[in-house]
């Protein structure tokens, strides 16, 4: 049975290149979190993550993308400089918001870690990764293979959260 209150996506950041253009994997993530809420499976979307390289902050492109996608039921959460930060720092928002469910708009090579990341602090909530139409095998593997040892830091790492969480 689906827990009372409005269904919230939170789309995790990306890169955002020269000019602030969203990079492809940042505009995936947020299309991707647009449909969900313009398909009914969420109420909400919250856009994740600060200023990296390039201005303006991710969140702040996210947040663009999905209201030219037609949604206008949309937060910001631009200060993370992490998916730890991302997570940590919407809490917030999504109790702001008395969100009864969570969706994590990610990659699927990301979305173990952020899922064990989520877990950890206390956030329980549903996977939904966007199509890698057009992406390159070689940037997927890359990507993967990067997120092991961030993926075994996350577990070690979530367990010392749950216990503080439980206190």
């Amino acid at each position: 049975m689906p827990e009372p209150g409005p269904a919230v996506v939170l789309v995790l950041g990306a890169a955002v290149w020269p000019g602030g253009a969203p990079s492809p994997t940042l505009r995936r993530r947020a299309l991707h979190g647009a449909h969900l809420v313009q398909t009914g499976r969420a109420d909400h979307l919250i856009g994740c993550g600060g200023v990296g390289r390039h201005p303006p902050a991710e969140a702040v492109v996210i947040v663009a993308l999905a209201r030219t996608a037609g949604v206008t039921a949309v937060s910001e959460e631009a200060a993370s400089t992490s998916t730890r930060e991302n997570l940590r720092l919407a809490q917030p928002l999504l109790h702001g918001l008395g969100a009864g469910s969570v969706i994590i708009v990610t990659d699927w090579y990301h979305a173990p870690r952020a899922w064990i990341i989520a877990w950890g602090i206390g956030i329980r909530a549903n996977l939904s990764c966007p199509t890698l139409a057009g992406t390159s095998w070689q940037g997927q593997a890359k990507s993967a293979l990067r997120e092991v040892p961030a993926l075994m830091v996350a577990v070690v790492r979530a367990g010392i959260d749950r216990l503080s969480v439980r206190r």
